[in-house]
């Protein structure tokens, strides 16, 4: 999404041709990689996002860089694009999307710009489905959060039997999220045993949650700015055309049984020559 705004928004806004323009994401997610060439994630044949870095390999590159920065000056984001809400800050924890969601849901259905915005029955690690009934003005929410793809399974499944019924579902494919993502630093086997990493990364985006003065995300200025100037409004064609995507259902194994085994017998065949 921020891709696309970038190379259409930011672009229109700078006079810039959005094909000089070039997008580094850094993420904690090593499918960021694959999912940045996906054809689904075009603009007028300009891929949204150029290149994906991890945080581990941004880490590195500190380092060889010999970058110190208890010793750089403190500066704020720049404009535009620089400032996030606390709700933005969460959604790297499993149910921090769930929170956040529900703090704009609340506002919406009550009408009302609620104080009482922490939904701590979707936090936490211990559990790897979370079940959870919000009250919000004369409506029940029923939510379920979802980390690790096993738990997934096992969500998905009990829906699938029509065992459970829910508004509003969060699957991260990361146990613990984001934070515990495959493209973070590593931490050795010791510290593991000792502290949870999940619980310890997530403690600390709740902390700096609490320390930012907007924490909704419908609340952030730049988002409400690019809306007015550009987006129009939530659901329009040219924010669907922007920020949604579409993609297609494959099968696992594209090709008939019978021609799959010949394939396999013939592969074991010339690894035996």
């Amino acid at each position: 999404m921020m891709g696309a705004v970038l190379k259409s928004y930011y672009a229109e806004m700078n006079d810039i041709d959005p094909k000089n323009i070039f997008v580094v994401s850094i993420m904690p997610c090593t499918s960021k990689k694959t999912e940045s060439a996906r054809e689904e994630l075009k603009v007028n044949d300009l891929r949204d996002v150029d290149a994906v870095l991890t945080t581990r390999e941004l880490g590195k590159m500190i380092k060889q860089a010999r970058l110190d920065f208890m010793k750089l000056p403190d500066e704020g984001f720049d404009q535009v694009f620089g400032e996030y809400t606390g709700a933005g800050v969460i959604f790297g924890a499993t149910g921090g999307v769930m929170e956040a969601a529900l703090r704009t849901v609340a506002d919406v259905l009550t009408g009302e710009d609620l104080e009482d915005i922490e939904y701590k029955d979707v936090r936490g690690v211990e559990e790897g489905i979370k079940e959870a009934a919000i009250t919000i003005g004369d409506k029940t929410i029923k939510v379920a959060v979802a980390h690790g793809t096993a738990n997934a399974a096992k969500l998905l499944d009990k829906v699938k039997a029509g065992e459970a019924d829910y508004h509003f579902i969060e699957i991260m494919g990361c146990s613990g999220g984001c934070v515990n993502g495959g493209g973070q630093p590593h931490v050795d086997a010791k510290t593991r045993m000792n502290i949870d990493v999940r619980a310890e990364r997530a403690k600390a985006l709740y902390e700096e949650d609490e320390l930012k003065t907007i924490r909704k995300s419908h609340k952030n200025p730049t988002i409400k700015r690019i809306y007015a100037e550009f987006l129009g409004k939530p659901n329009s064609h040219k924010s669907h055309e922007l920020l949604h995507t579409h993609y297609h259902k494959r099968e696992i194994y594209p090709i008939e049984s019978n021609e799959r085994s010949r394939v396999v017998e013939e592969a074991a065949v010339a690894s035996e020559k």
